[in-house]
Parts: structure tokens; C-alpha cells; sequence
């Protein structure tokens, strides 16, 4: 399935974006890798930060590809499974980051402590390779998207 196929099944819609978006989506991104390293918030909200930058990345590279979301249904699951279609990502990192959404609305919504300090190490690795593959994809891709980057 490709994300022609994503458009016609209204999963997404079609969206025009320029080289200001990128940066803000971008900043957004690095703002939350940033933040994500701070010790004296709790391993759990440290965990959904990286989880919500690695989020904002996918977003981008959907952005940059001519797409966005339809913010109904399932729209994090596919905003992670995009991934293998905009910057062809490895079925393992997109498998990972599945698995941490799972593991992010638990901690989210149902039960305290469920995220481990390796589990948020292991998040915030994973937010930071995908911003490096982003920004590497935008280079080759979509360079006039990356203003003074």
C-alpha cells in the first residue's frame, strides 16, 4: 500500500508545505530532544517527550511528501507506519516505534510507572537516529525544504 493509497482511503490529506513549516516542525522536534533529557522529570514523561518528537519527525517527513494525517482514527499508528513509505525506514525501527506507542499510552493513560529508565534511554536513541535519518532524507530529497539548517 502506498500513501496514494493512504489519500484514497482518507487516511490523509494532501498538504503543501514550504521550508518555514520544515524548520518549525523540525524545532519542535529538537525542542522535545532536548527536553526529553531532563533527570528531574519522571522516567514516564521523559519517555513520552522522546516519543513525541520521534512523532513530530514522522509528521515531517510526511509534511515534506506532500501529506498530513486525518486526525481521526488511528492517526500516531500511522504517522509511525508512514515512515516506511517517505523516508523508507526499516521495518525494525518502524516495529520499535510501534511498540513504544503502545507502551507510551499505557504510561499515558492507565498506569504509573511503567516505563523503565532503559526504555526512555532506549526511546530518546531511537528519536534522535530518526531525526538524523530525517534530516538526511530532506538533504537528498527535498533540499529546498532545509533553510540555513
Amino acid at each position: 500500500m502506498s500513501l496514494r493509497d493512504w489519500l484514497i482511503n482518507r487516511w490523509l490529506d494532501e498538504h503543501e508545505t514550504n521550508a518555514e513549516e520544515i524548520e518549525n516542525l523540525l524545532a519542535l522536534a529538537d525542542r522535545d530532544l532536548h527536553d526529553a533529557q531532563a533527570t528531574e522529570l519522571s522516567v514516564d514523561w521523559r519517555f513520552n517527550i522522546a516519543y513525541n518528537a520521534a512523532l513530530q519527525l514522522a509528521g515531517t517527513a510526511l509534511a515534506a511528501s506532500g501529506y498530513r494525517i486525518v486526525r481521526s482514527g488511528p492517526h500516531h499508528h500511522r504517522t509511525i507506519q508512514s515512515l516506511l513509505h517517505t523516508i523508507g525506514a526499516d521495518d525494525n525501527t518502524v516495529r520499535l516505534l510501534d511498540r513504544f506507542r503502545k507502551k507510551r499510552n499505557v504510561a499515558e493513560y492507565d498506569v504509573v510507572g511503567t516505563i523503565s529508565e532503559q526504555e526512555a534511554a532506549e526511546m530518546l536513541e531511537l528519536a534522535r537516529s530518526l531525526r538524523q535519518q530525517i534530516y538526511d532524507w530532506l538533504y537528498q530529497n527535498h533540499p529546498t525544504l532545509l533553510s540555513g539548517e
